[in-house]
């Protein structure tokens, strides 16, 4: 991995930012910086949209064999840095070194190869009657990624931008922009045409911000707060260009009366505290039956208490620290406020860990006797907190689910996967999952309310940067 991480990448070179300006890159398991990124501003956006839209023409007009052909590459060279990838992860946002290659830097790779698999068997033609249908990429797209997962974030938006023929400027989060870099070196390893790919470093009022209300800019991609996707909308509206969003969650995770409730109740805790509680759809409300609360809170604290807290270089580490400082703050903020508006404190609490006197590590917390108005049931915590509340019956259970501004991901267990299936079809979320399934990298991924808008992963993400013409009187063409 290089030392310098002060250049932008664009129109195929890495090239110096239009004005000097520095932003440090923390370590959050020891809290020093260990790298600098230059600060991106709207004169370097200009430079990166006028090499796009200048690749645009020829690139768009490539063959689905062509673009095939690029995926394939990128993926090679992707995968000769899976390792720098790992380090880099790990180094930026504290996840564990294992989990990091294992999951992290894995997920940029599986992006990859069901983009691949989706873009060879999609056909981007069709014809009704006298109209000839095209679907074609709808032109230069501003790329915003978010600092929790950077590697899943950045394939599963620049792949499918590439499968559709679109060119791009990404800009990564400027708390783990590491990962970006590398990825940018990957993709001119790979030989991607100069100005198709263009990566700027920074943050979002001076970069995303430009990128959002650029009128050379097609369509926005981003991930990340509801509060910042709020502004990229507002941002993108006097140009009425697309705008895709993927947000806030604050899932549910409904246990049913026949689940099998040990195995649920600990599942439930594991998939909340995976990447240190730091994923959006991460299932932070667990909702059991009433009588079974208590019996739900012991198994919930043993399975919280085995979560090893420390090192992000140990591999048996399990949780590293939250990202940031601010991201600590915010984190004992809202678990003051459980303790404060009555919930049970099953285990964990504020501070650090025992024997942890320096970095952003949490506690892993269990809150019990949760009731769904609390502050820690309404806001998106982003730590390994997780809150239970108590349901009396499944139509309730069902109205709690529901009761949130948020509509991204939910879980539901039960022993009959029909009965979860009809409880699934009553919960208004994007993705529900039943029984703890596997990743499935076809399954489309977004939420309802707000949550976002749009879809990703695969063939939905594709269709997410086309347009669709209608050539019409082509019945003898």
């Amino acid at each position: 991995m290089s030392n310098d991480h002060l250049k932008f990448y664009i129109n195929g070179a890495w090239v110096d930012p239009v004005k000097p300006a520095t932003i440090d890159v923390v370590n959050p398991a020891t809290e020093e910086p260990f790298t600098k990124i230059s600060a991106g501003s709207a004169a370097d956006v200009d430079k990166a949209v006028a090499a796009a839209r200048a690749a645009f023409p020829a690139f768009s007009q490539t063959s689905k064999a062509e673009r095939v052909a690029l995926l394939k590459r990128i993926i090679a060279a992707y995968d000769k840095r899976a390792e720098d990838i790992a380090q880099a992860v790990s180094a930026e946002m504290g996840a564990p070194i294992a989990m990091a290659r294992h999951s992290q830097a894995a997920a940029g790779k599986a992006h990859l190869e069901s983009t691949l698999k989706a873009l060879e068997q999609m056909e981007f033609e069709e014809q009704r009657g006298i109209t000839r249908i095209v679907r074609e990429g709808i032109g230069v797209v501003g790329l915003i990624t978010p600092w929790n997962w950077p590697l899943n974030q950045i394939s599963c938006k620049v792949g499918p931008a590439i499968a559709a023929g679109c060119t791009m400027v990404l800009k990564p989060s400027e708390i783990a922009p590491i990962t970006g870099i590398i990825f940018a070196e990957v993709m001119h390893d790979a030989g991607v045409p100069a100005g198709v790919f263009n990566l700027i470093n920074g943050d979002g009022p001076n970069v995303g911000a430009p990128m959002s209300a650029h009128p050379g800019i097609d369509m926005m991609s981003f991930t990340g707060s509801t509060r910042a996707g709020i502004l990229v909308a507002k941002a993108a509206a006097d140009t009425v260009k697309r705008v895709s969003q993927e947000l806030g969650g604050k899932s549910p995770n409904l246990i049913l009366p026949d689940a099998d409730f040990e195995p649920a109740v600990k599942k439930g805790i594991y998939a909340c505290f995976n990447n240190s509680g730091q994923s959006c759809n991460a299932p932070t409300r667990m909702l059991v039956p009433l009588a079974r609360h208590d019996e739900a809170l012991v198994i919930a604290k043993a399975a919280a208490e085995k979560h090893k807290v420390g090192d992000p270089k140990s591999e048996d580490t399990m949780l590293g620290p939250v990202v940031s400082e601010a991201q600590f703050k915010k984190i004992q903020g809202l678990i003051e406020a459980g303790i404060k508006e009555g919930a049970t404190l099953v285990t964990g609490g504020t501070g650090r860990p025992d024997g942890l006197n320096r970095g952003y590590y949490v506690r892993p917390t269990v809150f019990g006797n949760v009731s769904n108005d609390m502050t820690i049931a309404r806001e998106e915590i982003f730590g390994p907190v997780i809150a239970i509340l108590p349901y009396k019956t499944e139509e309730e259970a069902i109205a709690i689910a529901n009761d949130t501004v948020y509509g991204l991901s939910a879980n539901v267990e039960s022993k009959d996967v029909a009965h979860a299936a009809r409880v699934a079809r009553q919960i208004r979320a994007g993705q529900v999952k039943i029984n703890y399934p596997a990743w499935d990298t076809f399954a489309p991924f977004g939420g309802y309310k707000q949550s976002g808008n749009g879809r990703e992963y695969a063939d939905w993400g594709i269709h997410d940067f086309l347009e669709v013409k209608a050539i019409i009187g082509t019945e003898a063409a």
